[in-house]
């Protein structure tokens, strides 16, 4: 059983699909800190909010009641917070992702129509068995369904 799962693990497709799925966890944290640290800074300023994923509307405060200054501190107190910062945080991170992919696949698909196309030669591979008509490969001596010799 322990080989038959290390072969499993070996085949080519199950690696490049752990590589993918690292690279991919990376790819996220990327766009989370672009989005937190670089697009949505100039959003909050735009709004006259400094930091953007601290914005959320309390809908029951906790103890002690509010004013909170972050959605942490509203949480340790117990309130329930509707976190609209947060979510458009995460919306924006989809979309560049979203796009990013988007871009790669436009990518890859310029490329493969880039390289020539391998032609199938116009010789047949099969002929067809006189005795019994079935298709057969072409360098068969005797057909496979009627055991016919084919000289």
């Amino acid at each position: 059983m322990l080989k038959e799962f290390t072969k499993f693990m070996m085949r080519g497709n199950v690696v490049d699909m752990a590589v993918g799925i690292i690279i991919g966890s990376a790819f996220g944290d990327i766009v989370k800190s672009m989005v937190s640290d670089i697009v949505m800074p100039p959003i909050g300023l735009l709004l006259g909010r400094a930091d953007f994923s601290n914005q959320f509307w309390v809908l029951r405060n906790g103890s002690p009641t509010g004013p909170y200054a972050t959605v942490g501190i509203a949480h340790k107190a117990g309130a329930t917070t509707l976190n609209y910062g947060l979510f458009l945080n995460s919306v924006i991170g989809f979309l560049i992702i979203g796009f990013a992919v988007f871009m790669l696949i436009r990518s890859v698909n310029r490329l493969t129509a880039l390289v020539p196309k391998i032609e199938e030669s116009s010789e047949p591979t099969t002929k067809v068995c006189p005795y019994c008509m079935s298709e057969i490969p072409i360098s068969a001596t005797r057909c496979r369904e009627c055991t016919s010799s084919l000289s």
